[in-house]
């Protein structure tokens, strides 16, 4: 196997349970993205378990079941397997046997997504628990996790990126780490040796405000001032010429409040929001109904072949005029306003997203969308916000749903030929 090399912060949370008259139950570790914290934690945790038990049951949590296996569990069966560990994945049961020798143990796997996510794991007696995410998790799910370990000797390990210093993981067990017996660890980027310092910089441009100072920086800081500080005019598209390859339109339906559809089209390795339609009532000083807007969208689409119109499952008339005319396939849209934004940030910067120069009212919005002030919670100012929704809408739906494998649209159709030209 391919030698291993650890950072001295990650040889501490390998070892920090070794020592049998530590006062510790517990260990956190937060900080940046791709610090090495996940991977350390997951190995210790298991090293941990072979050491002190046998025959014994565990788990291993994070947001959902599909992230889990990405991030944690897949990546983790291939450094113990080469550490001469046997893993016996039984993932319709949502499970890991993992044995050494003679000694072997189980390892569950369970989604703490919503409130709901508590009661799978209600009635488990478990000798140990890691949380991966855990900020990202309802306090209901955690704590009915920890309640789970009731065996001797038992122990939590938390994982974590940043988030706002009101968040009840924050205030519950980082600032109290000494208090609940817990080791704390703070990961940067420099604490992973396996990060080039191209990978390194490539990271550090994805993010900027808010998700810089949390996913780089790694500080529990509020969120403020402009969500999407760097969509200046300058980082508009010209339109791309031709045929794409595939189409979809995303809405953000309103009666009072505005209505935001996009049309976008799949050009090479880059979706383009390539026209939309915007139509606010008040400013126009009359409504439209529902078949209003639904010929809107039947306009929007150019007679285009479309896989599919993403909606805001709220938005319960909009989508029963849609499917009572039967042209556009409906998809539910994910709506996980903070998450989503962060994915929309994500695509943005890496370009998987292009704003055509056409588009004036998203351009309009982005220079206007910001964060609340109220610091309790992470929350965007509900003004100035209805393309936003809509493109939020097709990045976590459409573009997060395809790598998460949940989205399944139509195949692409060979482009007629394009050029996309930035402006500025």
């Amino acid at each position: 196997m391919t030698a291993l090399s650890f950072s001295k912060k990650q040889m501490e949370v390998l070892c920090w349970w070794f020592d049998s008259h530590s006062p510790y139950h517990a260990v956190i570790c937060d900080g940046a993205v791709r610090s090495g914290k996940t991977m350390c934690m997951g190995l210790s945790f298991v090293l941990w378990a072979f050491y002190r038990f046998d025959g014994h049951t565990f788990a291993f949590c994070g947001k959902t079941i599909r992230s889990l296996k990405r991030n944690v569990i897949r990546s983790l069966m291939e450094l113990l397997q080469g550490l001469g560990f046997v893993c016996r994945a039984v993932f319709s049961e949502n499970y890991l046997d993992i044995s050494l020798g003679k000694q072997k143990n189980r390892f569950y796997l369970f989604g703490g997504k919503d409130e709901g996510s508590s009661a799978l794991i209600q009635g488990m007696t478990l000798s140990g628990v890691l949380l991966d995410e855990v900020a990202l998790m309802p306090r209901s799910f955690v704590e009915q996790a920890l309640a789970r370990c009731s065996v001797e000797g038992a122990k939590f390990w938390f994982n974590c990126n940043p988030e706002s210093p009101n968040h009840w993981f924050y205030q519950e067990w980082i600032s109290q780490a000494q208090e609940k017996q817990a080791r704390y660890f703070h990961f940067t980027m420099d604490d992973n040796p396996s990060l080039s310092p191209a990978v390194r910089q490539r990271y550090e441009r994805l993010y900027s405000g808010t998700f810089y100072q949390r996913f780089i920086l790694g500080e529990w800081t509020a969120a403020q001032g402009l969500v999407y500080p760097f969509m200046t005019p300058q980082q508009a598209w010209d339109a791309p010429q031709g045929m794409g390859e595939r189409y979809v339109i995303s809405c953000d339906y309103g009666t009072v409040n505005p209505s935001s559809f996009g049309l976008w089209g799949k050009f090479g390795d880059h979706w383009y929001r390539v026209e939309e339609y915007y139509y606010d009532s008040r400013q126009a000083g009359a409504s439209r109904t529902d078949e209003e807007h639904y010929q809107q969208l039947e306009a929007l689409a150019h007679g285009k072949s479309v896989d599919c119109v993403v909606v805001d499952p709220s938005a319960a008339s909009f989508l029963t005029v849609i499917r009572r005319h039967g042209k556009f396939r409906t998809v539910p849209a994910r709506n996980q306003v903070v998450d989503g934004i962060r994915q929309v940030g994500v695509a943005l910067k890496q370009g998987d997203i292009r704003i055509c120069r056409n588009c004036i009212y998203s351009m309009r919005e982005f220079g206007l969308y910001r964060w609340n002030d109220d610091r309790s919670r992470d929350a965007p100012i509900k003004e100035n916000d209805h393309a936003m929704d809509d493109i939020r809408y097709f990045v976590a739906t459409i573009l997060q749903g395809e790598e998460d494998g949940l989205i399944a649209l139509a195949a692409p159709r060979r482009p007629a030929g394009w050029r996309g030209r930035r402006i500025g």
